[in-house]
C-alpha cells in the first residue's frame, strides 16, 4: 500500500555534498580547526545543533569553547559563494512522473534557507512537504524528521519509502520503522547496509522508483 516517497536532498536529489564539505572546512579553518571530508560525510543528515559538536570533537576541541552561530554563519556564506546548483541527471523528470502517482516529501538536515532555495529553484511545485534541519529539535539519526514528514503527509509509516544516501539518514529511517532505499553517492555500498535495499547509482535508482506501483485509489 505505497502512497508516499520521502527523499533526502543532498546526495539524493542534488550533487551538493562536496560543496557542503568545502564550506564547513572553511568555517572550521577560520575558527582555527581542521576537519576532513570523511568526518563531514559521516554526519551527513544531521543539523548544525547536533552535528557541530561531533565535528568539533573530531578536531580535538571542546564544543563549549565555540559559538555555533558564528561557525554556521561562516559556513552558510561560503556555501552560497561556491555552490553550483545541480540536480542529478534525470531527477527532475523522474520526480515529475512520480508526482502523478505518489505524495512526495523532502527531508533534509540542512538549514531552511538553503533547502527551500534549492527546492524552489530546481523542483518548484513538486513536493507536498519539505522538512529541514530547522524544523525539528532532534535531527537524523533520530527518527523525528521522517516521522514529521509522515504526519504532514497524513499517511502511515508502512505506506512510505525513504530514499537516503547517508549513514545517519538510513539509521533514522530504521528507527522510524520505514522501508529505506540507500544509494551510496559518496560512500561505499557496505556503509549503507542497514538499508532495506541498496541501489548502486542514480540511474538504477530512478528506474526502480518509476517501476513502483501506488496503492489503489491514490
Amino acid at each position: 500500500m505505497l502512497k508516499a516517497l520521502i527523499f533526502d536532498m543532498d546526495g539524493v536529489l542534488v550533487d551538493s555534498m562536496p560543496f557542503h564539505a568545502a564550506a564547513w572546512k572553511k568555517a572550521f579553518l577560520d575558527m582555527g580547526m581542521e576537519i576532513k571530508d570523511e568526518d563531514i560525510y559521516a554526519i551527513e543528515g544531521s543539523n548544525p545543533i547536533n552535528g557541530l559538536p561531533l565535528l568539533i570533537r573530531k578536531a580535538r576541541r571542546e564544543p563549549e569553547e565555540y559559538d555555533f552561530a558564528v561557525i554556521t554563519s561562516i559556513y552558510r556564506q561560503e556555501f552560497e559563494r561556491i555552490f553550483e546548483i545541480k540536480a542529478f541527471e534525470g531527477m527532475k523528470e523522474c520526480l515529475e512522473l512520480l508526482k502523478q502517482r505518489f505524495l512526495l516529501s523532502v527531508v533534509s538536515g540542512s538549514d531552511r534557507y538553503i533547502v527551500h532555495g534549492i527546492v524552489g529553484q530546481l523542483f518548484p511545485g513538486i513536493f507536498d512537504t519539505v522538512i529541514t534541519g530547522d524544523d525539528v529539535k532532534n535531527s537524523k539519526p533520530c527518527p523525528d524528521p521522517f516521522l514529521k514528514a509522515v504526519e504532514l503527509l497524513k499517511v502511515r509509516r508502512e505506506e512510505c519509502i525513504i530514499i537516503e544516501n547517508a549513514i545517519l539518514g538510513v539509521e533514522a529511517a530504521k528507527k522510524a520503522e520505514i522501508y529505506c532505499i540507500g544509494v551510496p553517492t559518496y560512500l561505499e555500498p557496505s556503509q549503507l547496509d542497514r538499508a532495506d535495499l541498496v541501489i548502486d547509482d542514480h540511474k538504477k535508482l530512478m528506474e526502480h522508483l518509476l517501476g513502483l506501483e501506488p496503492a489503489q485509489g491514490t
